[in-house]
């Protein structure tokens, strides 16, 4: 069964969810959203998965006020940040290219960014761009660190980092990126050369695994009707679901 490269990455996420209890998705993350979804129908609906974008799946009637306390309450255990930057030590840029204050492109701001990342257990990075415009040495801006010093309480961070190339875990401790996975058609060589800040590399890097085929077929028919109803016009490009024929928001 022939994939899409967004099919796989969803795939490749709904499988770093297995075993949590409660995902959090923020806005604009059809993908992650969508590996959210295929992890929920995979295990039956034991998982719980709040998206924080339109009335779908959304349990949060008070926006980001309401999902900041439940994750302050330890209750959210997987989020999902991405970054305009991210640099070695897993900072994140969200405000702008350029010198601060005076940036040379400014993006929407960091909102709640910082705060998730320091109190949501395990936070997943992803950005499908993997190019050093995107992966580069130090951040312009930190919208949310990636470290903190000792002594301060941070029961969050960063665990794993999914690209359109590689998966990378997160060495808190060392600071630093490990590439634990290169997506097929893809080489080592090509993800450094596309990253610029230094990562641990195993001898032998394995090949990320190809979906299962029972779980494109349920992106391309239940969790594809799902996501139409949060992201309608990803759905039908990625996955050809509409949302008239859309599942109801509790079905699992």
């Amino acid at each position: 069964m022939t994939r899409s490269a967004d099919e796989f990455l969803i795939c490749v996420i709904a499988r770093m969810l297995d075993g949590a209890g409660h995902v959090a998705v923020g806005a604009a993350s059809p993908i992650p959203g969508a590996a959210a979804l295929l992890m929920r129908e995979l295990t039956h609906g034991r998982l719980l998965v709040s998206m924080i974008h339109g009335r779908a799946n959304n349990p949060f009637t008070d926006g980001g006020r309401e999902v900041f306390d439940c994750a302050g309450q330890g209750r959210i255990d997987v989020f999902f940040l991405g970054g305009a930057q991210i640099d070695g030590e897993a900072n994140i840029n969200l405000v702008g290219i350029g010198d601060y204050p005076a940036v040379d492109t400014r993006f929407p701001g960091s909102f709640g960014s910082a705060y998730m990342y320091f109190v949501v257990p395990k936070v997943i990075l992803f950005r499908r761009e993997h190019t050093r415009r995107v992966f580069v040495p130090k951040v312009d801006f930190i919208s949310a660190p990636g470290i903190s010093p000792p002594g301060v309480y941070r029961p969050g961070g960063p665990k794993a980092l999914v690209t359109g190339l590689a998966v990378f875990s997160f060495d808190e401790g060392r600071a630093r990126f490990r590439l634990e996975s290169v997506h097929p058609g893809h080489t080592p060589e090509e993800v450094l050369d596309n990253t610029g800040f230094d990562v641990d590399v195993p001898e032998d890097v394995p090949t990320t695994p190809e979906p299962e085929p029972d779980r494109l077929a349920l992106l391309r028919s239940t969790i594809g009707a799902e996501v139409a109803d949060v992201y309608p016009d990803f759905a039908a490009r990625v996955l050809g679901a509409t949302v008239s024929g859309a599942a109801s928001p509790g079905a699992g």
